[in-house]
């Protein structure tokens, strides 16, 4: 569905009783895999998915552009647009990496109900002295940020050491990467790990928020 020059992907029933606005990381498209598996998912759990693509990954599928993500200032105001473009009384928004700290930073803003962050950026791997969590200590809308517990944008040790917003709840993927990813041969499948993810996510939307 196409509506003023922005492309969104729906799954699940327009009269869900809760509409989750989701964003895609720096690397991947509205409808990879790790995005079709969990909109499906929450799909099925009688939760509405609204995906969209901001204007660097849309170039890139057009055979526009290759290269970085926009700057900060466009990828805030194409969440802005989705946002509107999506209103709902009980709108969630939310992402992959990228798109989920992209949303921490409008959530409050935009008044959601709640704000989902899959896999959240807490700094670039290797350089924990970059932290990306200033905006997090304020933050008034709940929240809850799903990370892997090998992700190393942000471990479990890394994480426990901030000063975080009293909203906010995260919640840890035993064996899962970036993505959610287990090792090879772990006794954990990716499958059951995304299952895992979708649930937490049904739990939380389908919770007081």
């Amino acid at each position: 569905m196409t509506r003023l020059g922005m492309t969104f992907l729906t799954d699940g029933r327009a009269d869900a009783a809760a509409t989750f606005v989701f964003a895609h990381g720096a690397g991947g498209s509205m409808d990879s895999p790790f995005m079709t598996r969990i909109a499906r998912g929450l799909a099925a759990n009688a939760i509405r998915v609204v995906r969209f693509e901001f204007p660097y990954m849309r170039a890139r599928r057009e055979g526009k552009r290759t290269g970085a993500p926009d700057r900060q200032p466009v990828l805030l105001d194409t969440w802005r647009e989705a946002v509107r473009q999506n209103a709902a009384e009980r709108l969630f928004v939310g992402g992959k990496s990228l798109g989920g700290r992209m949303a921490s930073m409008i959530a409050d803003e935009v008044q959601a109900r709640g704000l989902i962050c899959l896999g959240y950026p807490f700094h670039p791997p290797g350089n924990r002295a970059r932290l990306r969590v200033e905006h997090l200590r304020t933050l008034v809308t709940p929240t809850l940020i799903i990370q892997g517990s090998r992700d190393p944008f942000g471990t479990p040790e890394d994480v426990a050491s901030y000063d975080l917003s009293a909203s906010i709840r995260v919640e840890w993927l035993a064996g899962g990467d970036h993505s959610f990813k287990p090792r090879r041969g772990s006794e954990v499948s990716e499958n059951g790990i995304l299952d895992r993810a979708i649930e937490l996510i049904t739990a939380f939307i389908g919770g007081e928020h």
